[in-house]
């Protein structure tokens, strides 16, 4: 159903040679050119003008809109009452982005409450998810992307609560999905018949996601091992919750050290305080404190900044104060980057 006939190739050699090569990845004048390009017809620069408008680079009112239109171009997909055709000059990392509208819209991520898109109101759940599947197969097909590894495990899981929807896409599921090429799949079953196994095939895929560095993959498999924490009484075995609060670790690390800030300042309050909360409650473990450790990755938070940040600066300036004694300029700084990235987080700042 979606597919590329090749040609988003020349149109990434076009890219790197007019802009990567001109002005480099990220500076202003790339960005602009990236703008340029997208009216041409591009499809590499319509993705990346997409991303710039979805990641509130460049400002609009209808930004998401905008953006699901322009990976939609991206992808050479075209609606036509309600049918979905593809013309095949398409890049397939623009599937993905498709795919994750589908799955997201007005659910989760920030497409939780973005704005109405009139083409995806008219599917039901079960066509966007559906669609979502086709598409993430279409671009695993030609990119190995995470990104894509991860939605196809959240479809799987929608669909193991969901008998029919199991049945519609457990064709696809076998004929298909079971066949990519994906070396890091080592565990992955012959066929797939039951919700049971299809639950279990969605597990593979988000480790799968999270080891090949996926940060929101690993973000969700953290916060899973913190739920089962917070679940466990005091006469748990210690055994299990060892092996719990280990792959916690280990799923934030992955993100944090790819400077992802939400995970870094999670990891950062781990070893400050031995402190793993959900919204259940927190629990301690004082015996994992390691405030040097702490310390690396409030600052790791920071490296590239976003919201979270503001947590990793007000974190550094409540547990390392004496870092601010002697010097006024950094406190005046890190208290100007909260105000910029958080002002709710620096009216706590405030009153340190």
């Amino acid at each position: 159903m979606f597919f590329t006939d090749g040609s988003y190739k020349e149109d990434l050699k076009q890219y790197t040679e007019k802009i990567v090569e001109e002005y480099g990845v990220s500076s202003n004048s790339s960005e602009r050119e990236i703008v340029c390009m997208s009216k041409e017809g591009n499809v590499i620069a319509l993705k990346l003008y997409a991303d710039m408008l979805f990641y509130k680079k460049i400002f609009d009112k209808h930004a998401y809109k905008k953006s699901f239109y322009l990976y939609l171009q991206s992808a050479d997909i075209n609606i036509e009452v309600e049918k979905w055709k593809c013309g095949g000059k398409s890049y397939p990392l623009a599937f993905w982005s498709v795919g994750y509208y589908l799955v997201n819209y007005k659910r989760e991520s920030a497409l939780k409450k973005c704005e109405t898109i009139d083409e995806i109101e008219t599917m039901t759940f079960r066509e966007r998810m559906k669609t979502a599947l086709d598409l993430s197969y279409a671009c695993l097909k030609y990119e190995k992307n995470s990104g894509a590894i991860n939605l196809v495990g959240r479809i799987l899981r929608e669909a193991s609560l969901d008998e029919e929807l199991f049945e519609d896409i457990r064709d696809m599921l076998n004929k298909k999905l079971l066949k990519l090429t994906l070396p890091e799949l080592t565990d992955r079953p012959a066929e797939i018949s039951t919700t049971k196994q299809c639950a279990d095939f969605a597990e593979i895929l988000f480790i799968t996601s999270a080891q090949k560095g996926y940060p929101f993959a690993c973000n969700n498999l953290a916060a899973r091992e913190a739920d089962k924490i917070l679940k466990m009484d005091e006469e748990a075995d210690s055994e299990a919750l060892n092996e719990c609060i280990i792959n916690y670790i280990c799923y934030l690390k992955l993100a944090a050290d790819r400077y992802e800030p939400y995970a870094a300042n999670r990891l950062g309050l781990f070893y400050m305080k031995g402190e793993i909360s959900t919204s259940e409650g927190k629990k301690y473990f004082k015996e994992y404190v390691d405030t040097a450790l702490a310390k690396e990755y409030f600052f790791k938070a920071t490296e590239y900044p976003d919201s979270n940040s503001a947590w990793g600066y007000f974190n550094l300036m409540k547990y390392f104060p004496k870092m601010y004694e002697k010097d006024i300029d950094l406190m005046n700084e890190h208290m100007d980057y909260i105000k910029q990235l958080n002002p709710a987080v620096y009216d706590l700042a405030m009153d340190l």
